[in-house]
């Protein structure tokens, strides 16, 4: 396993994209932070972001994860840039004529991606715990330490995006085809729903239950929206007569569709290298 991370290490060390992308990716993480100095003015009357609530323990797990997570897409780039590479620097067939089998190149290659969620989950904890503990009007430990279930559910989704990303990456060796891949993915799981929800099972939840098994949709599920969590918006909600019912949990079913596509987009990764004429 040291072996393996030595080898990737050296190709992240000297990959200056790579070292870019990455540093732009911790930034704008970081700019989380500057939603607390946002101020607004209606009709003379001042109010700042960071006194909504947003960032109480343990509302603020939820929503700080739910916004970095929209920033995947950068160490997805990353991802990519470094299996594409490999086709073409020719690295990857002279890895294996050194001695590296197919299957330790995956393995590296997933070892890459377990690291890359591993250093964005711990930098978002640590963000999350400077804002709360600023920020928060709940500093009890047990209130501090409850709904951390939404940093396994961080880490869970971005090792799954992570790993699609990387057999995307194998199955068509060029960066700009395989995020274009992943665009058009998106879509398509966009039209089925809207095919079975208006369409085929017009009415009914029906179209809800199904989607949920497909990959980005199962990952999206990790972690719901929170802003409908909030006390300003559910009390807005009852004003209007709309009642908000729904659910905010980080359910099992949910980590175990996305670890399963897990598991299989590193095997297809596998696979495919295997059948490969290198």
């Amino acid at each position: 396993m040291l072996r393996l991370l030595n080898i990737e290490f050296q190709k992240i060390k000297y990959n200056k994209s790579v070292k870019v992308i990455s540093i732009v990716y911790f930034v704008l993480i970081t700019f989380i932070a500057l939603i607390a100095s946002i101020e607004f003015n209606f009709a003379s009357v001042n109010f700042r972001v960071a006194d909504q609530g947003i960032f109480n323990f343990p509302f603020i797990w939820h929503f700080n994860t739910y916004l970095a997570a929209w920033l995947k897409l950068f160490f997805a780039i990353v991802i990519v840039s470094l299996v594409a590479n490999e086709y073409s620097y020719r690295t990857l067939k002279q890895n294996l004529i050194d001695g590296l089998s197919k299957k330790e190149f995956v393995l590296s290659k997933f070892v890459t991606v377990i690291l890359f969620a591993l250093a964005s989950t711990l930098f978002v904890f640590i963000i999350t715990m400077i804002l709360g503990l600023i920020f928060s009007d709940y500093t009890e430990i047990g209130i501090i330490f409850s709904d951390l279930d939404y940093l396994l559910a961080y880490f869970i989704k971005l090792v799954g995006f992570f790993s699609f990303c990387l057999f995307l990456a194998v199955l068509v060796k060029r960066s700009a085809f395989a995020l274009g891949f992943l665009f058009i993915w998106w879509v398509f799981e966009g039209i089925i729903y809207a095919v079975l929800k208006w369409g085929l099972f017009k009415g009914t939840e029906i179209a809800d239950t199904i989607i949920q098994f497909f990959p980005l949709e199962a990952m999206n599920n990790l972690i719901k929206e929170p802003f409908t969590r909030l006390g300003g918006v559910q009390s807005i909600a009852s004003q209007v007569g709309e009642d908000i019912t729904k659910s905010y949990d980080v359910t099992f079913l949910n980590i175990a569709i996305v670890s399963i596509y897990t598991f299989l987009f590193i095997y297809w990764s596998l696979v495919i290298l295997k059948r490969r004429d290198l």
